[in-house]
């Protein structure tokens, strides 16, 4: 009778899944020191959890203070210590500035100089916070890491999921497409059943301070918005001008650096307003001669797409067995993080990944991620790869 008891006991699973009680669950959360994951951190440790609060410092303090829309500030630092205190749980602050620079910030800068448009949040993301502070984590015997991402992790029949958050608005799938399997196995996401308003509810019934502090909007390294001010900063030399080329090849004027310009672009083309033409986009950038192409803004649809650096989700995590499986099948892909998912095909061409979209799409830049999602359960993230080219 006892044996049959304790059998059953070591089998119920707590909230985050593992067969002990809350108390002897060991829990980081990686707290930004905004709503979300301060409720994520603080839900957690309600409940009864072992909870440890890690904040990264990512740049200097004293320009990172100064923003009002940047997640990882200054403020944020001291808001996330308030919290850890205000609900009894120890809170470290760890400088990963060096790091944060070297895996995101010169990236940035490298990605626009080649003339595409990088994803810093997916880099992060990545390194420093699935990478680096996951091992953290794992270094202090944590159980699991908890973030505040508004995705989900499912236990399937093969092993865990990701899939996209209650909330379609806040959605955060397509910036965790890098995510490996093994760190799936380790994250949690608490918050990915929840809207906006559930959370902020959730933070005042907490007794949050900082249940009505602002989302976040802004690259948290770029203080003032200007993205090129940064690019400028940290390469000096990118601001070289060239040619605004129309796609008939004619020149239409002149640049100062292509760093000004993503895909799709209309203003600020620098060319004489071309009185009874249709408006000019820009379609291209030429990093080697340093041109702008632009043209009509038919010319910006797009079908099919180039991709490089695949990174599957799944139980096959063998990506030659991944592709083989879903070669030449229907998926569901998204190219940009607020557009829904779309219908897609997937092909394996020799060494290139290639999508073919059912309907075309404009605004497909190199640089960007495009995301798989399952067709037949379209919540499910399957992977996605780092957008090289669109035809």
């Amino acid at each position: 009778m006892n044996d049959t008891k304790s059998k059953n006991n070591a089998q119920t699973l707590n909230s985050l899944g593992f067969a002990k009680t809350c108390a002897d669950t060991r829990v980081v959360v990686a707290m930004s020191g905004g709503v979300d994951s301060s409720v994520c951190a603080a839900m957690l440790a309600r409940k009864g959890y072992e909870v440890i609060g890690i904040t990264l410092q990512l740049y200097d303090h004293g320009a990172a203070i100064q923003k009002a829309k940047a997640c990882c500030s200054g403020q944020d630092i001291y808001d996330a210590k308030r919290v850890a205190e205000m609900c009894n749980f120890p809170h470290y602050v760890l400088d990963y500035e060096s790091k944060f620079s070297n895996a995101v910030m010169d990236d940035f800068a490298d990605t626009y100089l080649k003339g595409a448009t990088p994803i810093p949040c997916v880099r992060c993301n990545q390194t420093v916070k699935f990478r680096d502070l996951l091992q953290v984590a794992k270094d202090l015997g944590a159980d699991c890491m908890a973030t505040g991402h508004y995705v989900r992790r499912v236990d399937g029949k093969l092993g865990a999921e990701l899939h996209r958050a209650v909330d379609s608005t806040k959605d955060q799938s397509y910036f965790l497409f890098t995510t490996t399997q093994e760190q799936l196995d380790f994250l949690r996401f608490p918050l990915g059943g929840y809207d906006k308003a559930e959370t902020r509810a959730l933070a005042v019934e907490l007794g949050l301070s900082i249940a009505a502090k602002p989302d976040s909007q802004d690259i948290c390294f770029v203080p003032t918005g200007k993205y090129t001010d940064v690019i400028k900063k940290l390469r000096p030399d990118a601001a070289d001008p060239g040619e605004v080329v129309h796609v008939d090849g004619t020149v239409l004027g002149t640049h100062l650096g292509i760093m000004h310009y993503t895909i799709g672009q209309r203003r600020g083309l620098n060319i004489p307003d071309g009185s009874g033409q249709d408006p000019l986009y820009v379609l291209r950038l030429d990093a080697a001669k340093k041109q702008v192409i632009v043209g009509p803004r038919i010319r910006l649809k797009k079908t099919r797409i180039y991709l490089k650096d695949i990174n599957w989700l799944g139980s096959l995590n063998d990506i030659g067995l991944f592709e083989h499986a879903l070669d030449g099948r229907s998926i569901m892909v998204k190219t940009r993080s607020m557009r829904p998912p779309v219908a897609a095909r997937f092909t394996a061409v020799g060494n290139e990944i290639v999508v073919d979209l059912a309907e075309p799409e404009e605004g497909i830049a190199p640089g960007q991620a495009c995301v798989f999602y399952d067709a037949d359960v379209p919540s499910r993230v399957l992977g996605g790869g780092w957008i090289v080219s669109a035809e």
